[in-house]
């Protein structure tokens, strides 16, 4: 059952049909047990008035008697010792009878035949309207004794009917709070769970199991909730790993900028060691200035409402103007510059993705040794633009390789500073952010000593 609707709905007629059957079956049973024997004695008490009116009464005020109590609601037969038989007031449905229950009545017993008329499945045997069940009781008719058989009809009936409707109606609605609540329990049982461990999540608390084991919206809701529980819980780690990463970033600077600058206030320095103090506490205080603005474009990506403002423009030309820009950089180790750079015309955010083209530059100047080689390769199809980034510099572990996107990363050797180089693990970070944003994909391949290549996917429109 797949749907908590219709798991409602079949739950709701399920208890109504079954609340209606238990009600019925039991109201039947009270009617055999406790009902059926009143009647019986109600009906043989009707009887012996008849009986002892008729003995009491001339011969000729008999039968209009016998004729106005049929008439009043009741159905009279009456047996003479020849047999014959004369019915009053309404016919019976059966009027078989067996002649020895006629003899026994007419020897002076008593037939109960509504106390012990036999009880079928959802059958009120009062209501049965049969020969067989009615009260019969001897009458004396002069020196001749007859058989006096008497049942009230249907329509007097109805008037016992409402103690019997009313025994149903009663017992349905108990029955249907029972197995509403039961039910109900059933249903919102789940619920509680989510409850607690929305409660729970409140307070700080992500590791949570529930065990919800259902196909129904509660089943799916109860799943997505464990999802985003776990998703919590890694995005917790990883804001206290983040603010772990940061503060050693800031430490380590201001520990140095500390330092240098007691040493130049203490006097007793050679100008050498001054200009190259002062080096030293610039170059800490650009690392720290590019580890803020590089801190608040991340922030900024991962607002939601971040919207891209798309243009149409020329890859080409924007790596062109990058490797312009660094042209200083990659001069001064003599690098190799290998360009295939064909005009493709994409639509995506020009300032964004110039970030990005920065930030695999520089790390490939970074990593590559003097006199080494960078390549860089742009093309295209029908729907893709692919921008290849080659470096012949120190690589990567092969240990490193799967998380040098992560923020604050950095593998071993890329941490080990050479002179006048900063780095804060956070430009890969940036880039994966932005290719992510417009629908790309950024992969890299890479082996310790033997350089490291970045492939990058773009859809072009």
């Amino acid at each position: 059952m797949k749907s908590l609707y219709m798991r409602i709905v079949l739950t709701t007629i399920a208890v109504m049909m079954l609340s209606s059957v238990l009600a019925f079956v039991a109201a039947n049973i009270f009617y055999q047990y406790e009902l059926k024997p009143v009647n019986d004695s109600k009906v043989t008490h009707v009887a012996e008035n008849i009986k002892h009116f008729y003995e009491t009464n001339p011969v000729e005020e008999r039968e209009p008697y016998l004729q106005n109590i049929g008439t009043l609601g009741y159905q009279i037969y009456v047996v003479d010792p020849q047999g014959s038989g004369i019915f009053y007031g309404g016919e019976f449905r059966n009027q078989e009878l067996s002649p020895s229950i006629i003899r026994q009545v007419q020897q002076g017993q008593v037939y109960h035949g509504i106390k012990h008329f036999p009880s079928k499945a959802f059958i009120t045997g009062f209501f049965d309207n049969t020969l067989i069940n009615t009260i019969g009781i001897p009458l004396q008719n002069g020196t001749e004794t007859y058989a006096l058989f008497v049942r009230p009809n249907v329509d007097m009936l109805f008037g016992e009917l409402h103690i019997f409707l009313a025994v149903i109606v009663v017992l349905i609605i108990l029955l249907s709070i029972l197995l509403v609540v039961t039910s109900t329990r059933y249903i919102v049982k789940p619920i509680t769970k989510l409850t607690e461990a929305t409660r729970l999540i409140s307070q700080g608390t992500y590791h949570l199991k529930l065990n919800v084991n259902r196909k129904d919206e509660i089943g799916r809701l109860a799943s997505h909730f464990s999802q985003m529980a776990k998703g919590l819980e890694q995005l917790e780690a990883m804001r206290q790993e983040f603010v772990s990463n940061v503060s050693h970033e800031i430490q380590s600077p201001l520990s140095s900028i500390q330092g240098f600058s007691q040493t130049l206030q203490s006097g007793g320095v050679s100008e050498e060691q001054r200009k190259h103090y002062l080096a030293v506490i610039e170059s800490e205080a650009r690392r720290m200035s590019q580890m803020s603005r590089q801190l608040l474009m991340l922030a900024s990506l991962d607002k939601e409402e971040e919207v891209l403002e798309k243009t149409r423009f020329n890859v080409a030309d924007q790596i062109k103007e990058v490797l312009l820009t660094t042209e200083w950089s990659w001069r001064e180790k003599e690098l190799a510059l290998n360009m295939q750079l064909p005009e493709v015309s994409i639509c995506a955010d020009q300032k964004l993705l110039h970030q990005v083209w920065v930030n695999l530059m520089t790390n490939s100047v970074k990593f590559t040794p003097e006199g080494g080689t960078i390549s860089i390769r742009l093309h295209q199809d029908e729907q893709n633009c692919y921008v290849d980034f080659k470096d012949s510099g120190i690589g990567i572990s092969e240990e490193n390789l799967p998380h040098i996107f992560n923020r604050f990363y950095k593998a071993d050797k890329a941490r080990s500073r050479h002179e006048g180089e900063t780095g804060s693990g956070l430009g890969l970070a940036i880039t994966h952010k932005i290719i992510s944003m417009h629908g790309g994909i950024i992969t890299v391949e890479s082996r310790e000593g033997a350089g490291t290549e970045f492939h990058i996917r773009l859809p072009l429109r």
